[in-house]
């Protein structure tokens, strides 16, 4: 009897392709992901450059089976040289990175018809829309992986498909979204970053529409969401799309995280000594990108001696503020990390009862997994539609808004005693968290919404790559009865 070669037994299961865009807040998730799916019985290869490879190494640990394709990190003069990453980019640059890995399609196009096993589908971030057109050059599908949640995907896809304009960039209007539901409105500037930095005749600019274009015309979608926090925006997809190969399969980090990151002993022994008031820490942390002015930081850090309350302040570690002085100040009820923090880890500890946020998608669903009230500060990109649900869920409440503006320090004082004091209001705040948690956790738990949809979504990649082999078969069998000619 004739046995089955190894590369045989991989060709009868589905190969995905997994490609991440390299930025912290879009790669965690679609790792998660990709755990998720190693766990499917399928067949997985990520594509990285050589400086992000590092970034995978817990994942490949856990799941060995899972292959890489290492490809150079495209050369172009508006990326520094060694930079493969937007952790190391000013933000002015995260247009013109976001660019420059389109220029990945043609060594991509060439391994695919060059290895002897290509993968029969792509999963990729929503900022590499131009794997749709190299997926319609392949004839496989192309599945788009959102980082961020349903209503966002919403206000994004209006917006690249309408292209409305401001006609007074010196006293911009709102913007109405009437197909949403309930046809929210944002304030100009509260739009998509990458939206209105869009320039009519820079090819980078349509480069960038064309890929968000090409994201709605994909065989599917898959956001790190839940159904019972955005159940309308994802049934707006799906109508919005014209098919049900939408799938809301988060929180991630609920759902079993590969991040292997752990906190300091010495910052959980410190919050351990405040879980004798359960919910009485205040953590407060902008995301990876965001950096503060000096300004911003000194109005954060008297805002938090003026509350009084226990806090984490975590700060970038070449901040100059808060300084030593402070810390003397606040010691015995607050810690000052700077650089890297367990975000996950600190969040889950029961002392601590509220998060003082940029609303990065990651964050907001790190804070509802661990039923925390948030204190909104959005500055960009999808954080300002973020903050606005989680305020609309009653967990929420806002404190500032936008890159230039600077809280009041007394105010900000204020807010943030209150979110971890004893009123009927800050009560009910919190008791709206806890529930909002369970919701969570209940989908991703077996016979949860996000685990039928995980569920869903594997089986639609089964019919798929099913219905191929089969048409591959029948092509096989013509040909075998024709003499071994197609014709």
């Amino acid at each position: 009897m004739a046995t089955t070669t190894q590369e045989e037994q991989t060709q009868t299961k589905p190969h995905i392709l997994i490609v991440p865009y390299p930025a912290q807040g879009h790669m965690l998730p679609l790792l998660d992901f990709t755990h998720q799916l190693s766990l499917q019985n399928l067949t997985i290869t990520i594509l990285t450059t050589p400086k992000n490879l590092p970034l995978l190494s817990h994942l490949l640990s856990l799941s060995p089976s899972i292959q890489t394709l290492i490809l150079p990190f495209p050369s172009h003069p508006s990326i520094p040289p060694n930079i493969e990453n937007t952790k190391n980019l000013p933000s002015s640059l995260f247009i013109p990175m976001t660019h420059v890995l389109s220029l990945l399609y043609s060594p991509l196009f060439h391994w695919f018809k060059s290895t002897p096993n290509p993968p029969n589908f792509i999963i990729s971030d929503f900022f590499l829309g131009w794997t749709q057109h190299l997926a319609e050059q392949l004839s496989i599908p192309r599945i788009v992986f959102s980082p961020s949640g349903a209503f966002t995907l919403s206000t994004l896809y209006s917006l690249w498909t309408s292209m409305p304009k401001n006609p007074n960039p010196d006293n911009p209007r709102p913007h109405s979204f009437p197909n949403i539901p309930d046809s929210p409105t944002f304030p100009w500037n509260h739009l998509s970053t990458l939206f209105r930095s869009f320039k009519e005749g820079d090819p980078v600019s349509h480069s960038i529409r064309d890929g968000f274009l090409g994201n709605i015309e994909s065989w599917g979608l898959v956001l790190n969401s839940f159904d019972s926090l955005e159940s309308r925006y994802l049934q707006h997809l799906k109508d919005e799309l014209g098919h049900v190969r939408v799938w809301a399969v988060g929180p991630l980090t609920a759902a079993g995280s590969t991040r292997a990151d752990k906190a300091d002993d010495r910052l959980i022994r410190w919050l351990d000594t405040c879980q004798d008031e359960e919910g009485s820490v205040v953590y407060v942390c902008f995301g990876s990108q965001v950096e503060l002015t000096r300004q911003q930081l000194e109005a954060v850090g008297t805002g938090l001696e003026r509350s009084g309350t226990r806090f984490v302040w975590c700060v970038r570690d070449t901040s100059a503020v808060p300084d030593e002085e402070f810390e003397k100040r606040v010691r015995g009820r607050g810690l000052v990390i700077r650089g890297w923090a367990p975000q996950v880890e600190l969040l889950s500890h029961r002392a601590v009862g509220s998060f003082l946020t940029h609303c990065g998608w990651n964050s907001v669903l790190e804070a509802v997994g661990s039923g925390v009230v948030m204190l909104t500060w959005p500055f960009g990109a999808d954080q300002f539609v973020g903050a606005r649900l989680m305020r609309e869920a009653g967990v929420a409440v806002r404190v500032c808004e936008g890159s230039d503006s600077v809280p009041d320090p007394d105010e900000l004082g204020r807010i943030l005693a209150e979110s971890v004091g004893t009123s009927e209001v800050s009560r009910e705040r919190r008791k709206r968290a806890v529930e909002l948690r369970e919701k969570a956790l209940m989908a991703v738990k077996e016979g949860g919404s996000s685990f039928r949809d995980l569920q869903g979504f594997v089986k639609a990649l089964w019919e798929v790559h099913e219905e191929k082999l089969k048409i591959n078969k029948d092509v096989e069998r013509d040909r075998e009865m024709n003499g071994g000619s197609y014709f």
